[in-house]
């Protein structure tokens, strides 16, 4: 669920570890360099408590399923701490699974989508159909098969499902601009929550505060779970899961400063939509290299 133009500026210029961010979650995005269209924005969802130990009891069934509504709404989180951004019926979880396509399987593309609401419930989950032929499953991360893909909804019709649900939502995930490039869609980044970039979960697991941990490292570290294991490959709802649960760890401190920051800033702004042009801004760039370009 990207960086085109990072690779292509890789010989002239040193890239900070932010943005190295696409490597976590092992998603090679695609090479065609055409940017994210910023008109299409996101346009609504619906929204209790069990275990999470029933994430791993349904993986067995989404591995041959070839689709999977929300309605049977299995996984649950395990934490139950109070939403503190406005409410819970406005926190989603989001992850993506991608297949390859072109030569080589270089290019990638959306081929599993799934979305949980504040308390872990499925609200969406369904393999997608590639728009061009698949040749390179990477089952070995995305849990994709040949036979998931057979009665696959097409991906204009995921992606128009996916984008009224995410409407008005703050939408956490795990290095989620590659989720949201995978989608074609932007989404305004003060309603991203990305738990690969806070500073607050590396200070929580002790790791360096630049570091951009992989999200099974600080499932295992913060959240004592093992997830993505065995030969099977990841699963969404399990990873979407993982991020849902670490955002609540530092919740409250999160939204409190992003509060504050709203609080502090007087002067309006144009809308700041999450995407990874975000990273080609002045501020992840040495200061050498800007120095040299002026």
């Amino acid at each position: 669920m990207m960086l085109h133009a990072m690779d292509n500026a890789r010989g002239k210029k040193k890239w900070p570890q932010k943005m190295i961010i696409a490597n976590v979650k092992r998603k090679v995005m695609n090479n065609n360099n055409e940017p994210l269209d910023t008109n299409k924005l996101v346009k609504k969802t619906k929204s209790s408590n069990a275990n999470h130990s029933l994430v791993s009891s349904f993986r067995d069934h989404w591995e041959v399923d070839s689709g999977f509504s929300s309605e049977a709404s299995p996984p649950v989180s395990g934490r139950s701490s109070p939403c503190l951004s406005s409410c819970s019926t406005t926190v989603v979880a989001l992850d993506c699974e991608m297949v390859g396509t072109g030569p080589g399987g270089r290019c990638s593309e959306l081929a599993r989508c799934s979305i949980l609401d504040y308390h872990g419930r499925v609200l969406y989950d369904k393999y997608v159909r590639p728009c061009q032929p698949v040749t390179d499953y990477r089952t070995r991360w995305s849990g994709i098969r040949r036979h998931h893909l057979h009665n696959a909804v097409p991906f204009t019709q995921a992606r128009e499902e996916v984008l009224g649900i995410l409407e008005g939502k703050v939408v956490v995930g795990h290095s989620i601009y590659n989720d949201f490039e995978a989608l074609d869609m932007l989404h305004p980044g003060h309603m991203v929550r990305d738990t690969c970039t806070t500073r607050y979960l590396s200070r929580l697991a002790g790791f360096p505060r630049e570091r951009c941990s992989s999200l099974k490292i600080l499932a295992s570290k913060l959240l004592d779970r093992r997830i993505q294991v065995g030969k099977r490959g990841h699963c969404s709802v399990e990873d979407a899961l993982a991020s849902l649960d670490l955002y609540k760890l530092v919740e409250g401190e999160w939204e409190q400063e992003l509060q504050n920051k709203m609080r502090d800033d007087d002067a309006p702004h144009e809308p700041n939509f999450a995407s990874s042009n975000h990273y080609m801004q002045d501020e992840y760039w040495p200061d050498d290299v800007i120095a040299d370009s002026q």
